[in-house]
């Protein structure tokens, strides 16, 4: 994993011109904001993002609460600090940026059986979500910066949990 130290922007000297200076990001903080390149998808890259997650996901023992939620915690710390330098980059919530999708999709499966059907299911919901942003996700949204890059779609995941949570113990699923 990237530590705090190399997610920081760098800056280069504009083409030309003495003293500009263009932000740019490393291509590991690239890599790892846009969910392994998914947030470079020439459409639809914030459900691309949430298919690698969902891909990661099905990595046997992935599931496993000691190592998911650590993993959850861990990507959204980064998450946070990737998201901005690539917002300094690409403007406001830019669409290369899918680490959030990919923490929200993880959210979304926490603590939940691991099969196709509730895969599927809360890829589903958590798309659906994470489009329509039901309250504080569209508050969150419109936030500046990486925290507010990925704290709507860790909304947008909790509420797919929770119902995900609820067809499972209503045994639905």
């Amino acid at each position: 994993m990237t530590s705090p130290a190399e997610l920081q922007n760098q800056s280069e000297p504009a083409s030309g011109q003495e003293g500009l200076t263009t932000p740019t990001v490393s291509f590991v903080t690239k890599a790892f904001a846009s969910g392994l390149f998914s947030g470079f998808s020439p459409a639809a890259s914030g459900t691309v993002g949430s298919a690698v997650a969902l891909a990661l996901y099905f990595i046997p023992g992935f599931e496993l609460p000691y190592v998911l939620l650590p993993l959850c915690a861990l990507v959204f710390l980064f998450g946070v600090r990737a998201s901005d330098a690539m917002e300094k980059v690409y403007g406001h919530d830019p669409a290369e940026v899918t680490i959030d999708e990919v923490l929200g999709m993880w959210i979304s499966l926490l603590f939940l059986p691991k099969s196709l059907l509730v895969a599927g299911l809360a890829f589903f919901i958590f798309r659906i979500l994470d489009i329509i942003k039901p309250f504080p996700a569209r508050r969150l949204d419109n936030t500046k910066g990486g925290l507010g890059i990925m704290l709507d779609d860790v909304v947008s995941g909790v509420y797919s949990n929770l119902a995900l949570q609820l067809l499972v113990a209503t045994r639905i699923l």
